[in-house]
């Protein structure tokens, strides 16, 4: 028994080093040298800072709801459950490479029949037992250990998910914060040429009273006052449905900051420059692409967990314990009963299935490769485009702001004629609905410009690799 225990030892540690199935290595993908679209619009190659990149905009109640937003978003809250139980998994796994061991004790109370086709001794009897059993499979081809493997790399890929939840939420935060303010800003605007078309309506209708001109005139201008006063509704319900869905993101009911938010203040304003980085950088960092790599990892130590199952399985087993008839006896030495030798099991006649189970691990493992190479395709495209169309909208955010001042040029002038009789009050009417729509357009374009920039830094996955990437579930 001794010499067949000493024989599966030797075999365990001279196959210690071994395991079967394919060993992971991570996939080279191409990466191109440097962004298309760098260099314009204030994107530069310099080194990458993105860590707390809402810091940027320099306005303290971005940064307050972020910090709200990190503390109570329940997706986050999700995430992180998520990732205390991938943690829990794992710990698991480590602990099936040892030896377990079970301990019981039982008391019976037995009554043998006297009709029974043999006779027993004494026909009532008590049985007093206590005992411990252990068994160990010893990790010869790898199986174990490639679980250990599977559940590690599982669990990054969680802590992973966790960081991308993270990177999308401190978007949104930014994102919605950005459009209330823009919004609030068109009602300004809209209330502000509110204001100078009522006045422009009311000199229309004393002209009209004194005979100077139409009633086509104060019907044409009552009609733009009313197309205006027609932007507020809709207005006032964007910038209500923002503010509930920031204090939805916060973890808190979508009223709570009405209060906070109703009063106006600026659209962030981005900085003049944004260091983006080079490509390269952007697959260490990305969480979602990192997460891919991590299924990829999972999928292919999963091929060897399959593949252990075509060999035979070599374990310890062992048994030991007191049994006795009365308790006044149950611990003497007498009392004492063991067993211990090694076991092998096999699944002969389930190759067919395994070798199956075998193929599929395969092609799941093919389907994560392929998950990898487009979550890496994205990644690029998604900063391209980030980039493209922040530097475009500040090009058509230039535009604008000479059209603003083209247009109020051209109600100044309309005005002064129409009011020396040398105009159409048509022409004053016309300049207005230029001046309004151009700086209504204005306004939307420089909401534009920032959320863009927001877009830019998430495709860049920034926001988690700080103090607020951290957490207790990760450690």
């Amino acid at each position: 028994m001794k010499r067949i225990a000493a024989i599966v030892l030797l075999t365990a540690l001279a196959l210690g080093g071994c395991a079967v199935g394919p060993d992971y290595h991570p996939p080279k993908t191409p990466v191109p040298g440097n962004w298309s679209e760098a260099q314009l619009g204030g994107a530069t190659n310099g080194a990458v800072q993105v860590i707390q990149w809402w810091k940027t905009f320099k306005d303290p109640e971005l940064d307050s709801l972020v910090e709200r937003a990190v503390k109570a978003n329940h997706d986050l809250r999700i995430a992180e459950g998520l990732l205390l139980q991938a943690r829990a998994l794992r710990s698991g796994a480590y602990w099936d490479l040892g030896p377990t061991i079970n301990g019981s004790a039982a008391y019976t109370d037995q009554q043998i029949s006297k009709n029974a086709p043999y006779t027993a001794s004494p026909f009532h009897s008590y049985l007093y037992d206590a005992h411990f059993d252990a068994s160990w499979e010893i990790d010869v081809f790898g199986g174990k250990r490639r679980e250990l493997q599977e559940a590690t790399a599982l669990f990054a890929s969680v802590e992973d998910n966790r960081r991308d939840v993270l990177v999308s939420v401190l978007a949104e935060v930014a994102r919605n914060y950005i459009e209330v303010r823009g919004f609030q800003r068109r009602l300004a605007i809209a209330n502000n040429n509110i204001q100078a078309q009522a006045e422009a309506v009311d000199i229309a209708r004393a002209r009209f009273d004194a005979g100077l001109t139409s009633e086509l005139d104060v019907k044409q201008a009552e009609s733009l006052l009313a197309a205006t006063q027609a932007q507020l509704p809709t207005l006032e319900t964007a910038l209500k449905q923002g503010i509930h869905q920031l204090s939805v993101l916060i973890g808190q009911p979508p009223g709570a900051l009405l209060a906070e938010l109703l009063k106006e203040a600026p659209i962030p304003a981005p900085p003049p420059t944004v260091p983006v980085g080079l490509p390269s950088d952007l697959l260490r960092r990305r969480p979602d692409v990192r997460r891919a790599e991590r299924q990829l990892a999972a999928d292919t130590a999963n091929i060897g967990i399959q593949t252990a199952e075509l060999f035979p399985k070599f374990s310890l087993v062992g048994a030991g314990g007191f049994q006795s008839l009365s308790a006044s006896d149950w611990f003497v030495p007498g009392g004492r009963y063991w067993s211990a030798g090694p076991m092998i099991t096999w699944r002969i006649l389930d190759l067919g299935r395994i070798r199956s189970q075998i193929q599929a691990a395969n092609a799941v493992q093919q389907q994560s490769l392929a998950a990898y190479e487009k979550s890496v395709l994205t990644a690029f495209a998604d900063v391209e485009n980030a980039l493209v169309a922040y530097a475009n909208e500040q090009v058509r955010y230039r535009a604008l702001t000479d059209a603003v001042a083209a247009n109020r040029r051209a109600l100044e002038l309309a005005d002064e004629l129409y009011t020396k009789g040398l105009g159409e009050f048509l022409d004053v009417l016309d300049a207005e609905r230029s001046l309004y729509q151009a700086e209504d357009q204005l306004a939307d374009s420089e909401r534009t410009v920032s959320e863009n920039l927001v877009a830019l830094y998430k495709a860049l996955g920034g926001g988690w690799e700080g103090d607020y990437g951290n957490d207790q579930a990760s450690k």
